[in-house]
């Protein structure tokens, strides 16, 4: 089997591990989610808001600052989401498991174990 026919089997059984499948998931539940919507839009116009302020030759510090904090308050509100949370959780799986396999075809390329490297194959995928 040829290098190309290896990278697509290999890519087929990664898109059926439950890491990316509860990624799509997550993505499918943020992108749908109507207070994040709601959110993110008003997120959107603050800082259209925002740059327009700043832009003008007699802008106003006071707006600024009030249209700033409302921008945190957005951003804390999104990042706090369930939605956002799981799908932060679920990238945070998926690029773990990108790593383990990057580290195993190195592993097997340069014959080096990675530099943190515990020799407990649980925390980087293996050394085989």
């Amino acid at each position: 089997m040829g290098i190309f026919e290896l990278a697509t089997e290999l890519g087929r059984t990664l898109k059926e591990d439950q890491r990316l499948t509860r990624l799509a998931a997550a993505k499918e539940a943020y992108e749908n989610d109507a207070e994040v919507n709601r959110l993110t839009a008003e997120y959107e116009a603050q800082q259209k808001a925002m740059q327009q302020e700043i832009a003008r030759p007699a802008r106003d510090d006071a707006v600024i600052g009030r249209i700033q904090t409302r921008i945190d308050e957005l951003y804390d509100a999104i990042v706090g989401a369930p939605a956002y949370r799981e799908l932060e959780a679920a990238q945070k799986e998926v690029n773990e498991l990108m790593n383990m396999v990057n580290t195993t075809i190195m592993f097997q390329i340069t014959g080096e174990a990675p530099q943190n490297c515990t020799h407990d194959c649980s925390t980087c995928g293996g050394c085989h």
